[in-house]
């Protein structure tokens, strides 16, 4: 394993642990003495130290770092003797064995922080360097806890996740169809499902009566405030209810 521990996962309970870290170095504060170094992955962030007595080797790849450089560090976990309230980790940092770095990286266009400088044609640019960035992974973070939540929920209610096609006739819909040319057949097309209205459909004929899908749907059609060419929503099919069940359930 490159890491034995993330770098949000540090407390006072691990002081005198030695310990390995990796990820992508967020800030190099050098004080001539001693070096920090703010060491990020997507768990936190700790704070490394080397001190005047490491080793020259480590002292040399600490003199190296830039923004972005991602690392591998072994220490030991010790007390910070000014704590941090405002980090997690802020009552301990690592005092830095060895530093491997694992890649070099260029300055970043625009900084990887919470309030970042870069305008929303350069962030989309590097959108790889943007994902980096907290208020990106705390949507991540929140979009995945909220369709496993409507897993369990539908699970719970007796609903069977099923995939469905994407490769389908083209069917009346509400806007233009992509449309993807088959190699099989010349001058025939599949389209992208804008729901999978007639594929539920099916399921409930074929029995399953309780359906739902967390779904990737596609609509080639102008942008607007609430449509996207592709975009995700929750289908759902029902049999045997009325309206009020749908009601019911929908609103839990």
């Amino acid at each position: 394993m490159y890491r034995s521990n993330t770098c949000g996962e540090l407390r006072a309970t691990n002081v005198g642990q030695t310990v390995t870290l990796a990820g992508w170095v967020q800030k190099v504060r050098n004080l001539g003495a001693m070096t920090f170094i703010d060491l990020r992955d997507r768990y936190g962030i700790t704070q490394i130290v080397v001190e005047e007595h490491s080793d020259e080797a480590t002292k040399a790849a600490a003199a190296k770092l830039g923004r972005e450089f991602v690392v591998q560090v072994t220490g030991r976990v010790i007390e910070r003797e000014s704590k941090n309230p405002k980090m997690p980790t802020g009552e301990v940092e690592v005092v830095a064995e060895s530093i491997n770095i694992l890649n070099e990286a260029v300055l970043p266009p625009f900084t990887i922080e919470e309030h970042s400088d870069g305008g929303d044609d350069l962030r989309m640019k590097y959108r790889y360097l943007d994902l980096r960035r907290p208020p990106l992974q705390r949507n991540m973070i929140l979009r995945h806890k909220m369709a496993q939540e409507i897993r369990r929920f539908l699970d719970s209610e007796g609903f069977l996740e099923i995939e469905t096609p994407y490769l389908i006739k083209s069917t009346p819909e509400g806007a233009r169809d992509f449309v993807v040319p088959s190699r099989m057949n010349p001058n025939e097309f599949y389209a992208l499902p804008q729901s999978p209205q007639t594929l539920k459909q099916l399921l409930m004929v074929a029995g399953y009566d309780r359906y739902f899908q967390i779904v990737r749907c596609f609509r080639d059609e102008d942008l607007r405030a609430d449509r996207q060419p592709e975009f995700t929503q929750i289908d759902c099919e029902m049999a045997f209810i009325h309206q009020e069940d749908v009601l019911e359930i929908f609103e839990r």
